[in-house]
């Protein structure tokens, strides 16, 4: 049977327990408030998570940045001539950097932005959706669907440029402070798929510090 100074030494030390605990949620610095509502951050701007890696707002200047070169180079817009087709996808796009980073962001954003501000300058080939355009193909010509509206062609379209490319990084830390470093160097080339020659080259390079590093996924 549990006597009343039993009850009261465990009383006390659970209280102590959960004051201790509540102590420790608080020094972590994490907001633990129920029901904190989400708030949308503007992509172009350094947002509420922010470290020394490449971000929404660097996606957004860099690509912004490459699209506008490329528009003034005279080879990969048409000058009242046919325009060049192009292909742009990660497929020789290449993350080298120390960070793990979706290619796709920002080819697919470099992508739609030429599309839209070349107004019929330049020609996109989706090489990266060449399974479903084959599988069209071949039910056209097996007579199982008709020829669309375009007609049957000899073979699909084949590109005179296709964008390749790198991003690079360079990390250090100061052991005394935490303090981390990183220089991100992203370079975009097109290169001609018949001489194999680099018609356009656009880097984009920056450097960030932080003394707590942002974890990417």
């Amino acid at each position: 049977m549990t006597s009343s100074g039993d009850f009261m030494r465990f009383s006390t030390a659970a209280a102590a327990l959960l004051a201790g605990l509540t102590l420790a949620a608080c020094s972590t610095g994490v907001d633990n408030t129920a029901g904190t509502p989400t708030t949308y951050q503007d992509p172009e701007t350094r947002g509420a998570v922010s470290g020394i890696g490449i971000e929404s707002q660097d996606i957004v200047a860099m690509t912004d940045q490459m699209m506008r070169d490329m528009l003034t180079n005279p080879q990969l817009t048409a000058n009242g001539g046919t325009p060049p087709r192009v292909i742009i996808d990660g497929a020789y796009f290449e993350n080298r950097s120390s960070q793990r980073i979706d290619k796709q962001l920002v080819v697919n954003r470099l992508r739609v932005g030429l599309a839209r501000a070349a107004n019929g300058r330049m020609v996109f080939v989706g090489r990266q959706y060449a399974d479903a355009v084959e599988k069209e193909r071949e039910l056209k010509r097996d007579g199982v669907v008709d020829s669309a509206t375009t007609g049957l062609t000899e073979a699909t379209a084949g590109a005179d440029y296709r964008l390749v490319g790198t991003i690079n990084s360079l990390d250090a830390r100061d052991s005394s402070t935490g303090t981390a470093q990183r220089y991100n160097q992203i370079t975009f080339e097109m290169l001609d798929l018949e001489y194999g020659t680099i018609v356009w080259s656009g880097i984009y390079e920056f450097s960030k510090a932080a003394q707590d590093d942002v974890i990417y996924r």
